[in-house]
């Protein structure tokens, strides 16, 4: 199961073929845009099996440059992402891809493409494998997901936000006990 309607927050239990789903998505963007990839990553709560997730797969590609990566921007538009700018994060270029549905648009995926050298890479990486590492770290992300959830269950802006908060603050903390 792929997919979730804008704007809307609902949380399921791990699925086992979101990894594969991860693959096939790896092998279409390796075709697309594969000179200019360093490395591909599933990241996100999607890619942590003790995690409540989204049904929105977040693929990190590396990149050894921002600018020149913007050569990358209609490959993918050909292959259905939908191109975002930074959406608030200096030097990433963010996309999406979904399909419309009766009910709206469904969004599938989350694509973020970044400097490997960046801190944002570096980050993305130490949440995802500090989370797979510990799983009481992972029980305590997966409440407070579950909790936010709930309260904003039609306003996906705020879930991210609150979530931002927790990520921010486990991301300070494991960075200053290295």
């Amino acid at each position: 199961m792929l997919g979730l309607e804008d704007g809307k927050v609902r949380l399921f239990g791990h699925q086992p073929e979101w990894a594969g789903l991860f693959i096939e998505e790896k092998k279409r963007l390796q075709a697309a845009i594969g000179a200019y990839i360093l490395d591909i990553q599933h990241i996100g709560s999607t890619s942590i099996p003790a995690l409540p997730a989204k049904p929105i797969l977040d693929i990190a590609i590396g990149v050894a440059d921002f600018e020149t990566a913007e050569v990358c921007i209609p490959p993918l538009q050909q292959i259905g992402y939908h191109y975002r700018g930074e959406h608030g994060i200096s030097r990433r270029h963010y996309f999406v891809r979904g399909a419309q549905t009766v009910r709206g648009q469904v969004r599938t995926h989350h694509l973020h493409v970044l400097e490997m050298q960046s801190e944002q890479w570096r980050q993305h990486l130490l949440f995802r494998d500090t989370l797979r590492r510990n799983p009481q770290l992972a029980s305590e992300f997966a409440i407070y997901k579950r909790k936010i959830a709930s309260m904003f269950k039609d306003d996906r802006a705020a879930y991210q936000a609150a979530k931002d908060v927790f990520v921010s603050r486990m991301l300070a903390k494991w960075e200053s006990a290295q």
